[in-house]
């Protein structure tokens, strides 16, 4: 396929996302193919609906949804910690976009859940709350997927320790496992690298850098 088409439908679905968004477009971008846009949380619950049930958008299916923590983003990013991640597909017109939106709270990030619009979009936001503690207001069964529900914190948090807060051992006495405060003392691992002794054309022998 040749790339003028693709260009065209670009073109075509760029145009569309600006007639029926409007106003409700922080963003939008394109680069690479694809495009990307984002828009307020406040707006996020009925920019969805707009994607899946405008005839010009028809953005059927739910391929992807991902939490992101930008804390430690670039060098000094500015703006706010958490988002939220889709990735729709429209089966009818053949293009797929991706949306952002960016919970307003750093401390308490809440955003709308997807699933009165996509119903597959209930795992998807149990990971995100499991691994990014993120908040999907009107989820029906938000609660932990892939960690214990004695699980402490939420591991892909940027600032989650590597040894994480508890931990888990058989005690005897009470004839079950029980949760403590994690033991292992935290540290930094510096990898040990032993080159040949013939690295760099000379003689290295018994080196560690």
């Amino acid at each position: 396929m040749s790339a003028k088409p693709i260009s065209a439908k670009l073109e075509k679905l760029q145009e569309n996302l600006k007639t029926h968004l409007g106003a409700r477009l922080s963003t939008l971008t394109r680069a690479l193919g694809e495009i990307s846009i984002e828009v307020s949380a406040a707006d996020y619950a009925a920019t969805l609906l707009l994607l899946r049930d405008t005839p010009e958008l028809g953005f059927a299916e739910l391929i992807d949804l991902c939490g992101v923590d930008y804390s430690a983003y670039g060098e000094n990013w500015p703006g706010k910690r958490y988002a939220v991640v889709l990735h729709l597909l429209s089966i009818a017109h053949n293009w797929r976009v991706r949306v952002r939106v960016f919970a307003e709270d750093n401390a308490f990030p809440v955003v709308a859940s997807a699933t009165p619009v996509w119903n597959s979009a209930n795992w998807y936001e149990r990971e995100a709350f499991d691994l990014f503690g993120i908040i999907f207001e009107g989820h029906e069964d938000l609660r932990r997927l892939l960690t214990d529900y004695g699980f402490v914190g939420h591991p892909f948090r940027k600032d989650f320790p590597v040894s994480g807060h508890v931990e888990m051992r058989y005690d005897p006495e009470a004839g079950r496992v029980v949760y403590q405060p994690v033991t292992i003392e935290p540290r930094e691992n510096t990898p040990r690298i032993r080159r040949e002794p013939t690295y760099g054309g000379k003689s290295n022998e018994g080196s560690v850098a």
